[in-house]
């Protein structure tokens, strides 16, 4: 992989952006949030899905400039409809008027329906305890995870994520797909014509596989057995029957489903942590939890026990200094949409 300035990926991402039709201050959001995950290293949520979205808002079922449309059903509770926008920047838009809520009464929800694809969870979760308060997330996606002991894919891997503020300089940043492994890790392998490791996914037969195509055409397997497939349930649950958004099967896919939208749904709770202790005395025992973790006694060969989220913060800050890795297929992509819309690559 070559690596490049992050700001430089940013501007160009947001360059392509606009030539697609996305509003000038919508696609600083959808460049950021891609940006973030490249830098934190989850690559697969980051600038290697611009070129799909980009497709989809071509072929007329991502709306580049939707107007979000909130019902404030409650006080704490807000009921979104994205209307086929952008999935990162639709969501921003509604964490925005969560944060007064939360404020003011202590803790706030919201559903989002008709939405996409909408990037990492833990870019909405850091932004909140960025603010001193705790989001919990979770999305519905393509079906690609079967149910336990099904063989047949249903649930989308069904991320549920929250971040925690510290006094550490990171956040604790827990973001994790109910599958075995997030999908985005087998569609790069069968991008790359990499196989993927025994026990990750079933082939459309039921059948293990490590080719990661076949993977593609099968399901990828859920988490801790029926644990994990109890907890997809849940994500489900939140995410597409409380929103209003489409449940399992009725998900659009992504890359296959070029003729018609996904409605994708979300779920965000944002607590305030002020409502429920002074945000200092927090940290305080949120820090020195983590400092009593990292005393526990190491198993062999372990030289350093880690919370979640440190090492994304130490790959974050190396990616500043070095830059982003970028695959060869994601820099082929982002030269062709440089093409089609007369922008100059990173090279340029």
């Amino acid at each position: 992989m070559r690596r490049f300035d992050p700001e430089v990926v940013r501007r160009l991402v947001r360059q392509i952006a606009e030539a697609a039709g996305v509003l000038a201050v919508d696609a600083q959001v959808l460049a950021d949030s891609l940006v973030d995950a490249d830098l934190h290293g989850a690559s697969t949520h980051g600038v290697s899905r611009l070129n799909i979205y980009v497709r989809r808002i071509q072929e007329g079922v991502i709306d580049p400039r939707a107007k979000l449309r909130v019902e404030h059903i409650k006080p704490a509770v807000l009921r979104a409809d994205a209307r086929s926008g952008l999935g990162q920047v639709q969501a921003m838009k509604v964490l925005h008027r969560l944060y007064p809520l939360a404020r003011e009464l202590g803790a706030a929800s919201a559903t989002i329906r008709n939405s996409q694809h909408f990037g990492a969870l833990a870019y909405y979760c850091n932004q909140a305890a960025a603010r001193d308060m705790v989001l919990l997330a979770t999305t519905n996606a393509e079906p690609a995870m079967p149910p336990h002991g099904g063989s047949e894919a249903f649930f989308g891997t069904n991320p549920v994520a929250a971040s925690f503020p510290t006094g550490k300089g990171y956040p604790i940043r827990i973001d994790l797909a109910t599958s075995l492994v997030a999908r985005g890790n087998i569609i790069a392998a069968a991008k790359k014509g990499e196989s993927i490791p025994p026990g990750w996914a079933i082939d459309a037969a039921g059948e293990p596989t490590t080719d990661a195509a076949a993977a593609l055409a099968g399901a990828v397997l859920p988490m801790a057995g029926h644990k994990g497939y109890a907890l997809a349930l849940m994500v489900e649950t939140l995410s597409g029957v409380l929103s209003g958004a489409a449940i399992g099967r009725s998900v659009g896919s992504m890359y296959k489903d070029m003729d018609r939208k996904q409605n994708v749904g979300h779920f965000f709770c944002l607590l305030d942590i002020a409502a429920h202790m002074e945000v200092s005395r927090f940290k305080e025992r949120i820090d020195a939890m983590i400092d009593e973790i990292k005393r526990s006694r190491r198993r062999p060969g372990v030289e350093e026990i880690l919370v979640p989220g440190e090492l994304e913060h130490r790959t974050a800050i190396r990616n500043r200094r070095e830059g982003i890795p970028i695959d060869e297929p994601t820099l082929g992509e982002l030269e062709t949409l440089c093409g089609e819309y007369g922008v100059s690559g990173l090279a340029g």
